[in-house]
């Protein structure tokens, strides 16, 4: 199985989200952390982490970028009762156990983004407000440095 886990490829995510993710930390979208906002409402370094933040399930902070990553069955099981209490703690659920169909839904969600994905594989995500004020999301994958050719700017000849 696979997951995401937040990467690190500066230290920039610790300046434009309030709380950032650690590094290989398992993360998924979290956009129903901006459930009940309106596009005004959302600024500063808010807006950043509306914008592309990934939520790590561990310090519940944000990353920019997510990489793929091997997963088992007992670190799932722990996301998802983990993301249920959550749930209960900061969302109101009335219980774990109420919450934890949505939060196994959340990381099936991820399980389903990374099940024809390669490990090591890097994702980004944009997230916006469509016409109608609904929370939309657009994952990409980033290609591997050197995955392209490049064009030559410059060339060495003798005079």
């Amino acid at each position: 199985m696979k997951f995401f886990k937040s990467i690190r490829f500066d230290p920039s995510d610790s300046r434009v989200f309030d709380n950032a993710a650690g590094p290989d930390e398992w993360a998924i979208p979290g956009g129903f952390i901006f459930a009940g906002e309106s596009e005004d409402e959302i600024r500063g370094k808010l807006k950043q982490a509306f914008s592309n933040g990934f939520l790590s399930l561990e310090s519940f902070g944000f990353s920019t970028f997510v990489s793929v990553a091997e997963i088992d069955q007992t670190k799932v099981a722990a996301l998802s009762a983990g993301l249920a209490q959550y749930f209960h703690t900061h969302f109101g659920a009335p219980s774990p156990e109420v919450a934890k169909p949505v939060a196994e839904a959340e990381i099936q969600f991820v399980m389903d983004l990374c099940s024809d994905v390669s490990i090591n594989e890097i994702f980004t995500l944009r997230r916006f407000f469509d016409e109608n004020g609904e929370i939309r999301e657009e994952f990409r994958i980033i290609d591997a440095p050197g995955a392209k050719p490049h064009a030559r700017v410059w060339e060495v000849v003798e005079d």
